[in-house]
């Protein structure tokens, strides 16, 4: 069993609306031309801070004086040791207290077990540590000292010595390279100032109060706290510090020492890292404030700094213009309804991210790596919350053969975002106005072509009735595009086809008549023939010849009759009548003109209308003659009247061949019929289901042939309307 799928059928508007909907692809091909756009700018904006790079390179290379002073030099740099001196964001207060170090804590360094130089006793848990950063701000080096002691030991009370109780060290290097070394050590907690050693520390004579080295000693739970300040033009390159812890205050030895290096010796003492103020001035002297960028030295540690990533949006964000602020209905419209659509769906807005400086005293990383080797490098990574993309570049810094450092900038892609998304708000505006236009056009459009053409088939219908018969002429289309030479063309078609209905219509007529004089003198002839004597062969000629005489006057008569019902049809006058009635009365006429075949009438409900009687007793006729000839010998012919929504359905049904297929609406035509050979004992033209098909539609009613529900004969229908919509 074969399974039919339902079929859908499109009219020209929606097959327009369809092919409107292509498009929706320019939105989708705008969309990745604005994303390639936006590629073809992160390109560019690469190669831009490349250039960036090299330009502030170009500036500072073969300037051995900018490296000399930051130990820059140096092969490799110690953790610890060699110290590096953090940009401070505020002066810090010199109360002993380090509040104002708290945003730098994770830059303070553990000095233990590794940073000892001298112990009497095994070092333990419970000996002196401490922790310790330096930082810079304006003029002057700071320093902070988180220091864990046990038991300490303060000076005595006007004593002179320095030594005999626990002390810190402070050597350094200044400007001009000279080597010295200055001591702290506190009577009390409270404002400190260094003394300077020329000599002997254990001398007093050798010591001189250095005012311009300020600090404070504040005791702690666990041990003091020391802060210093020290202006930067007496310091160079080279910093140290060591604490001398004394833990019995009887004999006053030292027992453990431990710092940063070693301040005995100049070529023992470590280094310190300033960042230079010299290349700050470079760089802000270049103007670059579209960039966050460093210079470091060759052990990546910073030398100076400027610039914010927060404001490095690259050059497009200072490039781009944007129009002012519309108040207009339209921009209303975009900004309540579209815009926000665009950034949830399509969009992506800029979002504000973090990415502070992990450890500003170094910066690390493959671009950095490619540039102390001696190429230029840049590459993308997500901001640390990763909510956006940084563009880092980095370029050497040359002495002679040397890379003595590397220039590094950082720029953030929100330029490029922010220009990007007004692309697309641009671009997907102007789209949406395309299409909107472009459907609405091809929908009127469309509704115009459809209206065109509904208008010819209305008309092509109208002009033809069910039966082939021309009602009425179309009238043609003054339109020049090719739907009026079509309505043009049926117009013609129409007018020719019922030029030639016409002939047809008149041609059993004018057949009828022309043929009843020829044919009434070959009747006389043959009867004047069989007067005479003949022998046996011609009798029986002559009796076949009169046959055929009289089929052909049963021809005639029929095409006369049909011509006849359909021209006294447009003339008849109408009646009420009881239908059941009158089929009763024909049944028991059939009854009697039938004999030998076997009827069943259910006629008993009262069923009003109004028609000709006599022309639905020649439908009945029609009808019962033929259902005896294609009834089975033994059946009954069943003759059935009911009413249905406001019809009266007159059923006629017979036991005998099934209709061919697709021939049910052509026997009720003129001229067709199915007989077999062995019904044809006389002439048949298929005019009777042609007269019963005239009289039913003169009575605004319809015939329809259909095989039984039990596919053993045939039903012939009729409905006809009851007189006020219903039977009594």
């Amino acid at each position: 069993m074969k399974i039919r799928l339902p079929r859908f059928s499109f009219g020209l508007r929606p097959k327009f609306i369809l092919i409107s909907s292509l498009l929706l692809t320019l939105p989708w091909l705008g969309y990745n031309y604005v994303l390639e756009m936006e590629k073809l700018l992160r390109q560019g904006q690469e190669q831009t801070l490349v250039g960036t790079t090299r330009a502030v390179a170009t500036a500072l290379n073969e300037r051995p004086n900018l490296f000399n002073d930051q130990a820059s030099f140096l092969q490799s740099v110690q953790r610890g040791r060699d110290l590096y001196a953090y940009d401070l964001a505020t002066p810090i207060k010199l109360d002993g207290n380090l509040n104002d170090w708290a945003d730098y804590d994770d830059k303070l360094v553990n000095y233990g077990r590794d940073y000892v130089q001298f112990s009497r006793r095994p070092y333990n848990s419970n000996s002196i540590s401490f922790r310790h950063m330096v930082g810079k701000y304006e003029g002057y080096l700071y320093a902070a000292f988180d220091v864990k002691d046990p038991r300490p030991v303060l000076r005595r009370k006007g004593s002179l010595r320095v030594d005999r109780n626990d002390h810190l060290i402070i050597a350094m290097t200044s400007p001009s390279g000279e080597f010295h070394r200055y001591v702290i050590s506190a009577y009390e907690d409270g404002w400190v100032n260094a003394y300077h050693i020329d000599g002997d520390i254990s001398d007093p004579a050798s010591l001189t109060l250095e005012n311009q080295i300020q600090g404070y000693w504040r005791g702690t739970e666990k041990g003091y706290n020391i802060e210093l300040r020290i202006p930067l033009n007496m310091l160079s390159n080279k910093l140290g510090f060591a604490f001398y812890d004394v833990n019995n205050s009887r004999n006053r030895e030292i027992d453990t020492i431990i710092g940063t290096s070693n301040t005995n010796h100049l070529n023992r003492l470590g280094t310190v890292l300033v960042p230079s103020p010299e290349i700050e001035k470079i760089l802000k002297g270049m103007g670059h404030t579209s960039s966050r960028i460093w210079v470091i030295d060759r052990h990546q540690r910073v030398l100076a700094q400027t610039g914010d990533i927060q404001n490095s949006n690259g050059v497009w964000s200072s490039s781009v213009k944007y129009k002012d602020e519309s108040t207009s209905w339209l921009a209303k419209l975009e900004e309540t309804f579209l815009h926000p659509l665009y950034y949830r769906y399509l969009i992506e807005e800029p979002e504000a991210f973090e990415d502070p400086l992990i450890d500003a005293a170094q910066v690390k990383g493959v671009h950095v790596s490619q540039a102390l080797q001696g190429r230029g490098y840049s590459h993308w990574r997500p901001s640390e919350d990763g909510k956006a993309m940084i563009l880092a570049a980095a370029y050497p810094i040359w002495l002679g053969d040397n890379v003595m450092g590397a220039v590094i900038a950082e720029e953030s892609t929100i330029g490029i975002q922010t220009l990007r998304n007004r692309a697309l708000e641009e671009l997907l505006n102007v789209f949406i106005a395309i299409i909107a236009i472009g459907t609405l056009t091809l929908f009127l459009f469309a509704s115009k072509i459809s209206g065109r053409i509904r208008r010819l088939r209305d008309d092509a219908e109208r002009a033809i009735d069910s039966q082939g018969r021309i009602q009425q002429a179309i009238v043609p289309s003054n339109e020049s595009d090719e739907i009026g030479d079509l309505s043009r063309s049926l117009s013609a078609m129409v007018g020719r086809l019922g030029q030639y209905n016409h002939y047809l219509e008149n041609l059993s007529s004018r057949l009828s008549h022309e043929l009843r004089t020829p044919v009434a003198v070959v009747r006389s002839s043959i009867e004047n023939l069989s007067l005479q004597q003949q022998d046996e062969d011609s009798q029986r000629y002559i009796a076949r010849a009169q046959e055929g005489v009289q089929r052909l006057s049963t021809i005639l008569s029929s095409m006369t009759e049909a011509t006849r019902i359909e021209q006294s049809l447009q003339g008849a006058e109408k009646e009420a009548f009881p239908l059941n009635e009158l089929v009763n009365g024909c049944m028991h006429g059939y009854q009697m003109a039938y004999p030998d075949q076997i009827f069943e009438v259910k006629a008993q409900e009262r069923m009003m209308i109004e028609g000709a009687p006599d022309y639905l007793a020649q439908l009945l006729d029609k009808l019962i003659a033929n259902a005896v000839d294609f009834s089975l010998l033994g059946t009954a012919v069943t003759v059935s009247l009911r009413s249905t929504n406001s019809q009266a359905i007159l059923t006629v049904s017979n036991i005998g061949p099934l209709l061919p297929k697709n021939m049910a609406d052509q026997l009720l035509n003129s001229m067709v019929s199915v007989r077999s050979q062995q019904k044809q004992n006389k002439p048949h033209l298929g005019l009777g289901l042609f007269i019963a098909r005239l009289i039913t539609e003169f009575h605004q009613g319809q015939i329809k042939l259909q095989n039984r529900a039990d596919k053993q004969g045939v039903d012939v229908i009729i409905s006809l309307p009851l007189i006020g919509g219903a039977s009594e």
